[in-house]
């Protein structure tokens, strides 16, 4: 599972794309199972299988989650877990979470690797979220952490018992992203 294949990204993008590309290359995953490098947003425009990681805090039986900015491109507004991302081409999968969750929240904390999980989602913007996703938890002793919110990234965090969380997800499932509906529905598959 941890296997990257060693080619380099250069030669696999033409120097058109390498010059017009502002978007983050990923590990996505062939049919053969090999890993291969691709644009972020390539892999949500046609659905292609990538890995990801997705990141949960508790507090107790509270878990953290945030609110996505308004400006993201797609499921901006929409509650999520704690944090969520994809690795970038070459980066260990637990760096990944390690700076995301720095990046969004501010966080550095211990990270304990649980399951690896897989979905689909038809996300807005006419987007496909198709993952393999690495499955990260990290314990605090306190909800009264300094956060440092990424304003363009993360418009708000609370903390929510998560037996109350799955409920509210049922009864109001438009205030939470597509994936986050996935995790809670499939919640003995996270190993959380």
């Amino acid at each position: 599972m941890n296997h990257l294949v060693a080619t380099p990204v250069e030669p696999l993008l033409s120097k058109k794309s390498r010059s017009q590309t502002s978007q983050p290359i990923i590990p996505a995953i062939g049919k053969d199972g090999l890993l291969f490098p691709i644009e972020k947003l390539k892999a949500h425009e046609d659905g292609i299988l990538h890995l990801a990681v997705s990141i949960f805090v508790f507090c107790g039986p509270n878990l953290l989650i945030q609110r996505r900015a308004a400006s993201k491109y797609h499921c901006g507004g929409l509650w999520a877990n704690t944090c969520c991302t994809h690795p970038h081409w070459n980066e260990a999968p637990e760096d990944s979470a390690r700076r995301r969750l720095y990046e969004e929240l501010g966080l550095t904390l211990d990270l304990t690797p649980a399951r690896v999980v897989e979905y689909y989602a038809e996300v807005s913007n006419n987007l496909i979220e198709h993952e393999r996703v690495q499955v990260y938890r990290a314990d605090v002793a306190t909800q009264n952490l300094a956060f440092n919110l990424a304003p363009e990234e993360v418009a708000d965090v609370r903390w929510l018992d998560v037996r109350e969380l799955k409920k509210d997800a049922v009864a109001n499932p438009q205030l939470y992203a597509p994936w986050f509906k996935i995790y809670l529905a499939r919640w003995g598959d996270l190993g959380l």
